[in-house]
C-alpha cells in the first residue's frame, strides 16, 4: 500500500512540473510573440505614412526639402550582393573542404573553431577590422570596404550551412560518381552540390538578411553618401547608415524617412524568412 502511494505521489509530482514547465514556456512564446506585434505595430504606423512613390525615386534630401531613399537603396542592395558574391564563394568552398576533404585533422578543428567565433563575433568589430586593413591605409572610405566587411559577416554562415547540408548527403551519392569513374571534385560539383543546392539556398538566404540591417560596420567602411553613386571607391549611400542618420536628427522629414527604410528592410528580411521556410520545406519533400 506504502508503495503504491509514493508511486502515486512520483506521478502527481511529475505531472505537476511538467504542467509548471508548459505554462512557464507559453508564457514565454506570448511575451516574446507580444513584443514581436509590438515592434511590428510600430514600424507599421510610423512607416506607411512615409512610405511614397518619391522614397523610391529620389535622393535623400537636406534637411526641409522633399526627397526619398533612392540611393540608399540602390547603395545597399549593391553592397549586399557584392558583399554576398564574395561570402558565397569562400564560404561553399570552406564548407566543402570541411565536409569532404578535412577528415577531421586538427587544421580542419581549427578552421571549423574560428568559423564558429566569427559567427558570433560582434559586427562592429568585423567593421573595426576591416577599417584597419582597408579603410585607414587607403585613406578613404569606399563601397569596396563595405563589401568586405558584409562579407566577413556573411561567409561564416554559408560555410556552415554548407558543411551541414553536404554531411547529411547520402554516401551512395559520392559512391555512385566515383564508380562510374568521375573524380571526387566532379562528383561534388555534379552530384553533391546539386543535391544540396536547396540548403546551400536557404543559408545563403539566411546570411542576406542577416547583413542586410548591419549599420555598425558600414559606419567604419562606406560610410554614406547624400547623393546617387554606384562608384563602388567611393563612399556610398546604405539603407542602414541613412537610417541611423536620419533617425537620430532633430528634423521631422528625416524621422519619416528613417521610419520608411526601418520598415522597408523589415519587409525584406521578413520576405527572405518566408522564402526560406518555403525552400526549406520543398527540400524536405523532394
Amino acid at each position: 500500500m506504502s508503495a503504491s502511494l509514493a508511486l502515486f505521489d512520483r506521478r502527481g509530482r511529475r505531472r505537476t512540473a511538467n504542467a509548471a514547465f508548459v505554462v512557464l514556456c507559453t508564457l514565454a512564446t506570448l511575451i516574446a510573440l507580444m513584443v514581436l506585434a509590438a515592434i511590428l505595430a510600430s514600424l507599421l504606423r510610423n512607416g506607411l505614412g512615409g512610405l511614397t512613390l518619391a522614397v523610391f525615386t529620389e535622393d535623400t534630401p537636406p534637411p526641409g526639402a522633399a526627397g526619398g531613399l533612392r540611393n540608399a537603396i540602390l547603395g545597399s542592395i549593391l553592397l549586399c550582393l557584392s558583399g554576398m558574391a564574395v561570402a558565397m564563394l569562400f564560404g561553399m568552398l570552406a564548407g566543402t573542404w570541411l565536409a569532404e576533404y578535412s577528415r577531421d585533422s586538427w587544421y580542419a578543428k581549427t578552421v571549423r573553431f574560428v568559423n564558429d567565433v566569427l559567427l558570433s563575433a560582434p559586427s562592429i568589430l568585423v567593421g573595426l577590422f576591416v577599417y584597419v586593413i582597408a579603410v585607414r591605409p587607403l585613406h578613404g572610405f569606399s563601397g569596396v570596404a563595405g563589401a568586405l566587411a558584409l562579407a566577413l559577416i556573411a561567409a561564416p554562415i554559408v560555410t556552415r550551412t554548407t558543411e551541414d547540408v553536404l554531411r547529411l548527403q547520402p554516401r551512395a551519392l559520392r559512391e555512385a560518381g566515383i564508380g562510374l569513374g568521375a573524380p571526387i571534385w566532379f562528383t561534388i560539383r555534379r552530384i553533391l552540390w546539386k543535391a544540396a543546392a536547396g540548403g546551400i539556398l536557404t543559408g545563403a538566404l539566411l546570411a542576406f538578411a542577416r547583413v542586410s540591417g548591419e549599420t555598425a560596420p558600414l559606419l567604419f567602411t562606406s560610410l554614406n553618401n547624400q547623393f546617387f553613386s554606384l562608384d563602388m571607391l567611393k563612399p556610398i549611400a546604405n539603407l542602414p547608415v541613412t537610417i541611423f542618420t536620419f533617425a537620430l536628427s532633430a528634423y521631422e522629414d528625416w524621422q519619416r524617412l528613417a521610419w520608411a527604410g526601418a520598415l522597408l528592410i523589415a519587409l525584406a528580411v521578413l520576405t527572405i524568412n518566408i522564402a526560406v521556410r518555403i525552400i526549406a520545406s520543398r527540400s524536405r519533400h523532394a
